[in-house]
């Protein structure tokens, strides 16, 4: 029995790094390709060395790129390398980088490329930094000799990502502030302006309105236990984070979100337009179907659309077609799924992918453009209530007063 380390992707994209130990490199193969692993490394080896446990648990290593970061560096390897060797077109890229982080990790792949390795297993080195689906479409760059292309469509669809990211964060963050503001200033006049208006009634004898007491007791609340309630909004926040930490709750809370009648929708559009660019992507990359569903599948975050992927990929190995397994799946826009039908029918389902994903990105440019316009003046006139009313829980004993005075 010889022993052979691999270097593997799993079905949900995760990268798995291990032993084997077979009478051949076939052997091994078949050994990993029975446990449901995309073989992208297989060299013989030694059995590993048990290591030293670092202390306290805690293992440094080098931080990785960020999003802009890494779309920025595969914008100017792939315009390098159309003029430049690939080394020369690294080193370049090395010199030029100012961020010492980013500089480290790129002079730690061209050491790789350097030593003979190719691209995508120098960049193995950091898989922090390039995530199995990247180094998956590079390694099918350099095995066509279309490197330069495919580096091309990977900066493209991480600008594309990183547009997105930017137009929901720029969705959400003018509500939020709005909404925390208006918190803030009702809180504010609970717990600071009430007090001292209601120490103007304490001497009158005369019973209070019901909605003066109300305010009253609510803000007697704010200002003696104010810990309490943030102690249960944090207390409340971990049991959260923890419930959702089991997969089987994870699952059922992901399916949920799916149902909403707004959000969900608009959740389930966006990771499909994601799903939908990225495999596009990698099929226009000539990578196999189902290698780049097996990728695609690790990069969507909800539990419940990923496990409609995973179904999807074993129907697909089984013989299926994608749009058919799909529709089986009850859970993408039909959209997608008829576009993926008509891709498959002509032969372009990488395009019919782009055009999927287009439109549902506009779909959602334009939902949420609509959601905007109407949730600003909602969470205006909602403070505006709150703020109407404890004013009027204020103004109703004075005017009780003065009544009683004139009678």
């Amino acid at each position: 029995m010889a022993d052979f380390d691999y270097l593997a992707i799993d079905t949900r994209g995760n990268e798995r790094r291990g032993h084997v130990a077979a009478a051949d490199i076939d052997a091994a193969r078949s050994t990993l390709d029975r446990q449901r692993l995309y073989v992208v490394r297989l060299e013989p080896g030694a059995p590993p060395v048990a290591r030293a446990r670092p202390l306290f648990g805690l293992q440094l290593g080098r931080a990785r790129m960020s999003g802009k970061q890494l779309t920025l560096f595969t914008r100017q390897l792939a315009t390098l390398n159309r003029v430049s060797p690939l080394e020369e077109s690294l080193r370049t890229i090395t010199r030029q980088t100012e961020q010492e982080r980013v500089q480290g990790i790129v002079r730690a792949v061209h050491s790789g490329v350097v030593e003979g390795r190719r691209l995508a297993d120098a960049m193995a080195r950091e898989p922090k930094s390039f995530p199995p689906l990247y180094r998956a479409m590079v390694a099918a760059g350099e095995s066509s000799g279309t490197l330069p292309t495919i580096l091309d469509r990977l900066a493209a669809l991480l600008e594309r990502q990183a547009e997105i990211r930017g137009k929901l964060v720029t969705a959400l963050a003018y509500p939020a502030i709005l909404a925390v503001v208006a918190m803030g200033v009702v809180t504010a006049l609970m717990m600071f302006v009430v007090p001292q208006v209601v120490e103007q009634f304490d001497t009158v004898g005369q019973e209070l309105p019901l909605l003066t007491r109300l305010v009253i007791a609510l803000s007697d609340f704010l200002v003696g236990w104010w810990w309490v309630l943030i102690l249960g909004l944090v207390l409340l926040g971990l049991a959260g984070w923890r419930l959702l930490k089991d997969p089987a709750i994870r699952l059922s809370f992901d399916s949920w979100l799916l149902r909403l009648p707004l959000a969900g929708r608009l959740l389930r559009d966006l990771h499909a337009a994601r799903m939908a660019r990225t495999l596009g992507t990698m099929v226009a990359s000539r990578l196999p179907l189902l290698e780049g569903l097996t990728l695609t599948a690790g990069t969507i975050h909800n539990r419940r659309l990923r496990a409609a992927s995973d179904e999807i990929v074993e129907a697909i190995r089984g013989g299926g077609s994608l749009s058919a397994a799909m529709r089986r799946a009850a859970v993408f826009p039909p959209l997608l799924t008829y576009l993926a039908a008509s891709g498959e029918a002509a032969g372009r389902l990488d395009e019919m992918l782009e055009r999927a994903a287009d439109y549902l990105e506009r779909e959602f440019d334009r939902f949420t453009a609509t959601a905007l316009s109407l949730l600003e003046p909602a969470i205006i006139v909602v403070m505006g209530g709150i703020v109407a009313t404890i004013v009027l829980a204020i103004l109703l004993p004075i005017l009780q007063l003065n009544t009683l005075a004139g009678g």
